[in-house]
């Protein structure tokens, strides 16, 4: 008889978390449209500044994609038919901008491209204008340097999935390097930009840090950013609520449109040989490959570089505030990274004993991922207000909804380890008689501590780097390092800035060292 899905453990914990979620999600959502509703009526609508928000949001969104896909394409390419030491480094680098805090890349994006930055510093001397950072350029050149290389992972990973075998019939039927792209690579193309595109526009729409230290004012200020204004600094919970409904209803419309034209390239299974590009081998070719290498790496890299370099002096000068920022950034860190691990693998547990309904428990897991944090943040200030301070319970709230924002990551790491160790191991474990807490302790859980150890990772370094509901509750003596180095930006303490900012990257790179290297060692698979 056929291995079916097994309870493993206790159903219960699941469906909390199922419930848990839902809560945060479309729980919070009908309380931002209660809300509105209950302030606006039916007849009202967004005013002339929410309109131009509304417009802005779309138009770095989308030029934001765009820019991020075109760069990624040439570096994706070039990493795909090129071998050179230390390429595996620089595809690992690849994945830093994602894990590090967001408000210190602002800070050394600052240092290249600022008014004071060496960029603007070298066009002076020519007499040219220097870069304006703020705005519409600042919050696109941000956006582009946190998803060029979130897109390039995307294609890499399309070109690396057409079979060596095409391109072998390729070389022997003479394909030059044009008939080789329009024939092979533009079909992989055509199937996986859309997909990277709207991941990228998705998180451009919901990116709150990045709008709040670059943006601002009339012309510049997101949807998210309203939110932010109109709930901190106006205290207008009908407007942040309406505008949490139009948030919402952009990431829905986004993602309707990527399925939509998103095309398979139906290339077919090959033999999982080793790929050679023979198409590549012009002087030019090879020029143009390794401009968009070095070009990738040094607008990743030297951007922290300066961080490092203008925060390493100030450390002796850390103030005390730094030192208890860090210890509530820690706190928050380890709760969301605790409540993760435990809502992720109670969910994975849950979906791999389903034999219906688990492709929707599976979905309700990811609705968190085109949710935005400040509208769950306002959702739970409504539910929160009338019986206890929001402010007092800031922490803990923020805990939670970065829980919210990580657990869509760490499912995608569980889901498919499950499954394959209950693939591999199931008969066995069920001819034993083992269940429950003995099977997850024998069977699977050493096989899932590679997953679990990476996603634990991941949630405390987003947790460790995030600012955006702290920001919503906060208080300023109670802030958390992302919210302390905002503070001081915005103050231009910019040495005392780097400092927290170098703090900051230690602890989110050591946090994520710690949980994925425990994950590592000594784990199966």
């Amino acid at each position: 008889m056929a291995h079916g899905p097994v309870a493993v453990m206790p159903r219960w914990p699941g469906w909390i978390a199922v419930a848990a979620i839902l809560s945060l999600t479309l729980g919070t959502l009908a309380l931002v449209a209660w809300r509105a509703e209950d302030s606006f009526g039916l007849g009202s609508g967004l005013g002339p500044a929410d309109w131009a928000a509304v417009r802005f949001t779309l138009l770095q969104a989308t030029l934001s994609a765009v820019l991020s896909v075109a760069a990624a394409i040439p570096l994706a390419r070039a990493l795909a038919r090129r071998a050179f030491p230390g390429r595996g480094l620089l595809i690992t680098l690849l994945g830093a901008p994602f894990i590090l805090p967001v408000i210190v890349a602002v800070l050394g994006l600052l240092a290249v491209y600022g008014r004071n930055g060496f960029v603007s510093q070298g066009l002076s001397l020519i007499g040219a204008e220097p870069i304006s950072i703020y705005g519409l350029t600042g919050v696109v050149l941000a956006h582009v340097f946190f998803n060029m290389p979130l897109a390039t992972r995307f294609l890499l990973q399309g070109w690396l999935a057409i079979p060596a075998e095409r391109f072998r019939l390729a070389a022997s039927l003479g394909f030059s390097a044009s008939d080789t792209a329009r024939l092979l690579e533009w079909p992989m193309l055509r199937a996986t930009v859309p997909g990277a595109a709207l991941v990228v526009f998705l998180i451009c729409t919901t990116s709150f840090a990045v709008a709040l230290a670059l943006g601002g004012g009339p012309a510049a200020t997101t949807v998210e950013l309203a939110i932010y204004q109109a709930f901190r600094l106006e205290f207008d919970l009908s407007r942040a609520a309406f505008l949490s409904l139009v948030q919402v209803a952009i990431c829905t419309l986004a993602a309707a449109l990527a399925f939509r034209f998103a095309i398979p390239a139906g290339f077919g299974a090959g033999l999982d040989r080793t790929r050679q590009r023979w198409d590549a081998a012009h002087w030019t070719l090879r020029a143009v490959d390794t401009a968009a290498i070095l070009a990738a790496t040094l607008f990743l890299l030297v951007p922290l570089a300066l961080v490092v370099a203008r925060g390493f002096p100030a450390l002796p000068d850390l103030s005390s505030a730094t030192f208890a920022a860090a210890g509530r950034s820690l706190w928050v860190a380890a709760i969301s990274t605790a409540l993760t691990g435990i809502t992720a693998l109670s969910l994975a547990l849950l979906i791999q004993s389903l034999r219906r309904g688990a492709q929707l428990v599976e979905g309700i897991g990811y609705l968190s991922i085109a949710a935005s944090p400040l509208v769950i943040g306002t959702g739970l200030f409504i539910a929160i207000f009338p019986f206890a301070s929001p402010v007092a319970l800031a922490l803990p709230v923020t805990a939670v909804v970065n829980t919210a924002m990580s657990l869509p990551f760490a499912l995608r790491a569980l889901v498919p380890a499950l499954a394959e160790a209950e693939a591999a191991h199931g008969r066995l474990a069920d001819s034993l008689g083992l269940t429950g807490w003995a099977r997850l302790r024998l069977v699977l859980l050493p096989r899932l501590r590679r997953p679990l150890g990476f996603a634990l990772g991941l949630a405390a370094a987003l947790s460790m780097g995030d600012l955006g509901v702290i920001a919503l509750f906060a208080d300023p003596s109670e802030a958390t390092l992302p919210l302390l180095l905002y503070s001081q930006m915005s103050a231009y303490r910019m040495d005392d800035a780097a400092a927290s900012g170098l703090v900051l990257i230690a602890l989110s790179l050591l946090a994520f060292w710690i949980f994925d290297r425990g994950g590592r060692a000594n784990a199966h698979a």
